[in-house]
């Protein structure tokens, strides 16, 4: 019925096409699923409430139930879904749905590499626990974190850095950086287990492919605004004031250059197989997989993202992601995470937005869309 199509997900085969026609108006309205007995009259719009979707050619006809086994094939309605809201969207976008326990992915640009931004903060945590499973290292040693250790950006912990620098333990630092995307905190982990080339062999080890890990927040960032990195600049605003007195040319040249080959680049396809690995339990031991869910679930950043459309009921857990803005782009503006059913059945959900000119709520909508799809398409198993 549905075919692996590159990047694009699941597409229709032969008969198939006619057949996404029928399930077509769920592609237009992702709220909670109707009773039965009225799906056969209800009509709907082309649009939906909360992100539009392109006018299709053929209206479409009154949405008929099929007799879909979820545990093997996706609902067509959340194709038809996905792939509307992609292409509608204003900016280069990738989206993936997996459903956790099957064999099947949904996606748009599913195979393309998106800049992760601080998504690629979850493969660092991965990586300490998985070096807590193999004894390297302890989630209660500490380490003392000196001015010469700051990055920049989103940095809370810096607040806490004095004359003689800060003391605190590992798992104080997998928090921050999972909760609240302390990039300081991550970095310093970062260090701790090796380095860039400890979480590529990590996730090599794990066989996840497409999903590439940068050389550190200060290289990263430094390099995407076209900048030579200098310790001075994570003080202050001393980045921001050094980023503002590039000629435009410099900093566009920088940023295209960052979009078309990102370092930190990852296939929404990729993301959510490794989130179903870990939610599986093939990625970590039990505890540290446990330990690890448990911190995602208290994130603190993007409320307004994928998680702002999770209906009552469902569990949401997540790391987001946010680059660099250059007028009028805006840049690596992403949410993964696991949505959990209230019977316990799970999907990992990628949005991942290379570059878009939409302001934020715009973005929002799109996030919220999918996971109001994932959760309207939902069959209880």
């Amino acid at each position: 019925m549905f075919k692996r199509n590159g990047g694009r997900g699941w597409r229709p085969e032969g008969g198939s096409a006619r057949l996404i026609l029928l399930v077509a108006a769920l592609s237009a309205c992702v709220s909670a699923p109707v009773e039965p007995q009225a799906r056969a009259t209800q009509r709907v719009q082309p649009t939906t409430a909360t992100f539009p979707i392109k006018r299709v050619a053929n209206p479409p006809k009154p949405f008929q139930e099929l007799d879909v086994d979820q545990r093997e094939t996706p609902p067509p309605a959340l194709v038809s879904v996905v792939r509307n809201l992609g292409q509608s969207f204003q900016g280069k976008v990738g989206i993936a749905v997996r459903r956790i326990g099957s064999d099947w992915t949904v996606a748009w640009n599913g195979n393309a590499l998106f800049p992760q931004q601080s998504v690629s903060k979850l493969w660092v945590s991965m990586t300490f626990l998985d070096a807590v499973d193999r004894g390297k290292i302890r989630l209660t040693d500490t380490t003392t974190i000196t001015r010469k250790d700051l990055t920049l950006f989103h940095q809370p912990s810096a607040a806490l850095v004095g004359t003689s620098g800060w003391t605190t333990t590992y798992s104080d630092l997998m928090r921050r950086a999972m909760t609240q995307s302390d990039n300081t905190a991550n970095d310093t982990m970062l260090r701790a287990v090796g380095g860039p080339e400890a979480v590529r062999a990590f996730l090599a080890r794990r066989t996840i492919k497409d999903i590439r890990f940068g050389p550190g927040e200060r290289l990263l960032q430094a390099t995407t605004a076209g900048l030579d990195w200098r310790q001075d600049y994570s003080i202050g605003r001393n980045f921001y004031a050094a980023r503002s007195r590039l000629p435009q040319s410099v900093r566009v040249k920088a940023l295209d250059n960052y979009l078309a080959n990102p370092p930190d680049g990852a296939a929404p396809t990729s993301i959510v197989k490794a989130l179903a690995k870990l939610k599986e339990g093939d990625m970590l031991s039990p505890a540290s997989t446990q330990l690890l869910l448990s911190t995602m679930s208290q994130a603190k950043t993007g409320p307004q993202r994928i998680k702002g459309g999770v209906p009552a009921g469902w569990k949401y857990l997540h790391k987001t992601g946010t680059g660099q803005d250059l007028a009028p782009r805006s840049t690596g503006y992403n949410d993964i995470g696991i949505m959990t059913a209230p019977d316990g059945t799970s999907y990992a959900v990628a949005v991942m937005i290379g570059s878009t000119t939409l302001p934020i709520p715009s973005r929002w909508e799109l996030m919220q869309a999918v996971a109001k799809a994932v959760a309207a398409n939902h069959e209880k198993r």
